[in-house]
């Protein structure tokens, strides 16, 4: 029975740090922003889901950089147009 415990917990514990690993990847989180993009303009996404998910994702890149270091994201409104994002000063001009 002890053995059966000891096994279930490293299972466990795999689990709780890849998923650990998986939420301070950076890739990932990028990527989980350009799918909830997509799932926008394909109407699976209203502007109101979009617009509290891109913000619960751009804090976890500020937290995820914070945590390294690593250059932060700036502190102004960000919102993604296709996959291109522009962290310029002056406004990026849109294509279309």
């Amino acid at each position: 029975m002890i053995g059966l415990v000891s096994g279930l917990r490293f299972v466990l514990d795999k689990v709780a740090g890849a998923v650990d690993a998986e939420l301070d990847d950076e890739a990932v989180l990028r990527e989980r922003l350009l799918r909830a993009q997509l799932d926008l303009e394909e109407g699976r996404l209203t502007e109101a889901e979009f617009a509290t998910l891109e913000a619960q994702l751009f804090e976890r890149l500020r937290e995820v950089r914070a945590a390294r270091g690593g250059e932060q994201l700036g502190a102004g409104s960000w919102r993604v147009e296709g996959i291109e994002a522009d962290a310029g000063s002056a406004p990026a001009k849109r294509r279309r």
